[in-house]
C-alpha cells in the first residue's frame, strides 16, 4: 500500500485548452482503463502514433505538465495493478489520471437532460448549459474492518473473489448513514456478530473502478458467524500464523492484516 501523500510529486490543475509538449506527462488510457508504456516501461512522449478521442490537462507531475489522454489503441497497455508491481510510484498518479479520464467519459452528457456538457472555467467541473445541472466527478466510500477475537482475525470467502482465499469484511457506504454505521451494518449482514471498539485507521484511495477506502479495526462482541450465502460463503478467526495472505501489498486490506499481525 502506498503511504506517501499524492501531492509529493503532484500539484492538482485541470484544463482542456492546454496541449502537451514534449517531455510532458502523458498518461495514455484505452477503452480497458490500462496505461499504454513504452518497451521499458516509461510514459511516451509524443501522441504522434494515437488514435485520440481526448487530451485533458490535469496538472503538474514532478514539474512537468501532466495529461490523461484517452486512445482507440490496444497494444502495449498494462492493467494499473501490474503497473504497482514495478512502479508504485507511477500507479500512485496514474490511479489519479484513469479516475478523471472515467469522470470525462461518464459525464461527456447531462444526466438530467441528456445535453452534451462543457467544462467549467475554474473547477474540475462538467456543466449543462441547458438545465445547469452541474457534474464533479464521483467516488465511492467504501469500508474495510479488520476484526479481531482475542488473538484472532476474523477473514471471509467473498464469491466475488477469483484468487483471493480468505478476506476482510468491506463494503459500500450507503446513503443516509454515517461511516460508522456502514461498518456496523455491514458486519452484521455479512457475517451476523456484532462489533465494538471500532477504530479509524487510514484511508486509500482504490481506482478499481473508484472507490475511497476507509480503513478500520474493531474488536468482537457478541453473535455466531452466520454469513450471508451470497456475498460470503465462508467465514472463520485465523490466529496469525493461520492468515493466509495476498499475492500483493497494494491494498489497504494487506496493511490491516499486517497491522494485526504487528499487534498481536
Amino acid at each position: 500500500m502506498i503511504e506517501k501523500s499524492l501531492y509529493e510529486n503532484y500539484q492538482i490543475d485541470f484544463s482542456d485548452e492546454i496541449t502537451p509538449e514534449t517531455d510532458d506527462y502523458l498518461f495514455i488510457f484505452n477503452e480497458n482503463r490500462e496505461l499504454y508504456l513504452t518497451s521499458d516501461r516509461q510514459l511516451p512522449k509524443t501522441l504522434d502514433d494515437f488514435d485520440v478521442e481526448f487530451c485533458l490537462f490535469i496538472g503538474k507531475y514532478k514539474g512537468k505538465n501532466s495529461f490523461v489522454v484517452n486512445v482507440y489503441d490496444e497494444t502495449s497497455f498494462y492493467d494499473l495493478k501490474e503497473v504497482y508491481e514495478f512502479n508504485p510510484d507511477l500507479y500512485h498518479i496514474a490511479g489519479k489520471a484513469v479516475l478523471v479520464r472515467d469522470w470525462y467519459i461518464s459525464h461527456e452528457f447531462c444526466g438530467r437532460c441528456g445535453t452534451p456538457t462543457q467544462i467549467d472555467e475554474k473547477d474540475m467541473m462538467l456543466k449543462c448549459p441547458s438545465c445547469g445541472q452541474v457534474h464533479y466527478p464521483r467516488i465511492a466510500p467504501a469500508i474495510i474492518v479488520a476484526i479481531s477475537k482475542e488473538n484472532e482475525l476474523l477473514m471471509a470467502q467473498h464469491s466475488y473473489h477469483d484468487t483471493i482465499r480468505y478476506a476482510l469484511i468491506a463494503g459500500f457506504v450507503e446513503p443516509g448513514e454515517s461511516i460508522e454505521e456502514a461498518v456496523h451494518r455491514e458486519v452484521l449482514e455479512e457475517v451476523g456478530i456484532k462489533i465494538k471498539n471500532l477504530k479509524y485507521m487510514k484511508s486509500q484511495s482504490w481506482p478499481f473502478p473508484n472507490s475511497l477506502m476507509l480503513g478500520f479495526t474493531a474488536e468482537y462482541e457478541s453473535g455466531d458467524i452466520k454469513v450471508d450465502g451470497d456475498e460470503i460463503v465462508k467465514a472463520k478467526w485465523f490466529k496469525k500464523d493461520e492468515i493466509i495472505r495476498y499475492d500483493s501489498d497494494i491494498s489497504i486490506s494487506d496493511w490491516l492484516i499486517q497491522n494485526f499481525i504487528d499487534t498481536h
